[in-house]
């Protein structure tokens, strides 16, 4: 069984800042593409960040500049630093990757069950 678990959502003031961790486990060769997405309530689903196994990095429009994407291969770990927060960053978030399965070498996009972050004064 391969799965993702993310920690590090809360309650954090406007302004403030928050680091999520999202851990892969099970039979992981390493992570090919890393992925946060968020659900605000009455919103779909959106892409926040994602990136390869480069050093390049995507994110929404609303989140340039405050957000980070970042992992710990060495840990099978994938972070996403938010700094600047604001109230409209209020969402469910979850963790999305496409690992490389140990021995098989196939791909396997997984989910993560998602932690919840609350940006209010």
């Amino acid at each position: 069984q391969v799965q993702l678990v993310e920690s590090g959502g809360g309650l954090v003031q406007p302004g403030g800042s928050l680091r999520l961790s999202c851990v892969a486990s099970g039979s992981i060769w390493s992570i090919r593409v890393m992925a946060w997405y968020r659900q605000a309530p009455g919103k779909e689903r959106e892409l926040v960040a994602s990136g390869g196994s480069g050093d390049s990095r995507n994110y929404a429009d609303s989140v340039k500049g405050r957000f980070t994407i970042s992992r710990d291969n060495a840990k099978n770990t994938v972070y996403l630093q938010m700094n600047s927060l604001k109230p409209e960053d209020t969402a469910a978030y979850y963790c999305n990757a496409e690992v490389i399965v140990r021995d098989s070498y196939r791909y396997l996009d997984v989910w993560g069950q998602g932690t919840l972050v609350t940006v209010s004064s």
